[in-house]
């Protein structure tokens, strides 16, 4: 599929071979028995390089799962409140909310207006300020009124977890408990 009339060529060790025609370049790959492959096809002359094309394929997938593996998915959950709510209704939410930040996660906080409740914004404005009262250090710092959103019958905030919030992974929590438990034995 190389159509250019001259190609420059690399072999599988990374020596340059010169320029050529393709057709010599494939009867090359084809004597070490690699396959030829179009590295810079923008390049005057293009760059092809005598490679195994499978075994390449196979370690860039590899790579890429393994980038995959060092990230870190932020997701964003939801905790609705409503203007009248009750004080355990309340306490059960906010709980929600704080394991949420303690995954990692961002919580968007969401007041919920009913009929008349609609008179009166104040109250929502008290129960987020409330909510962000209540998760204190869990959140981060920068919070302040204007990425507070009031779209149609809802108020709603999205805050990030802080550093001090997340909390450490299982391996770390089960290597701090193996200590405890052999002072106990002792």
């Amino acid at each position: 599929m190389i159509r250019a009339p001259q190609v420059r060529v690399i072999d599988d060790e990374g020596g340059q071979l010169g320029i050529m025609s393709p057709a010599d370049a494939l009867q090359e790959a084809d004597e070490r028995g690699l396959d030829l492959v179009e590295v810079s096809p923008n390049t005057s002359p293009p760059v092809c390089r005598i490679m195994d094309y499978g075994k390449y394929k196979y370690q860039q997938s590899k790579r890429a799962k393994e980038s995959k593996k060092h990230q870190h998915v932020i997701n964003i959950k939801e905790v609705k409140y409503r203007p009248k709510i009750d004080k355990h209704d309340y306490d059960y939410k906010t709980n929600h909310a704080k394991e949420f930040l303690g995954a990692g996660n961002k919580v968007k906080i969401t007041v919920m207006f009913r009929g008349r409740e609609m008179a009166h914004p104040e109250f929502g404005h008290n129960i987020l300020q409330r909510v962000l009262d209540d998760l204190g250090d869990l959140i981060q710092e920068n919070i302040d009124p204007t990425r507070l959103r009031r779209e149609g019958r809802t108020m709603s905030i999205v805050v990030s977890p802080s550093k001090a919030a997340i909390k450490k992974p299982k391996a770390e929590a089960k290597a701090k408990k193996e200590p405890e438990a052999a002072a106990d034995q002792t």
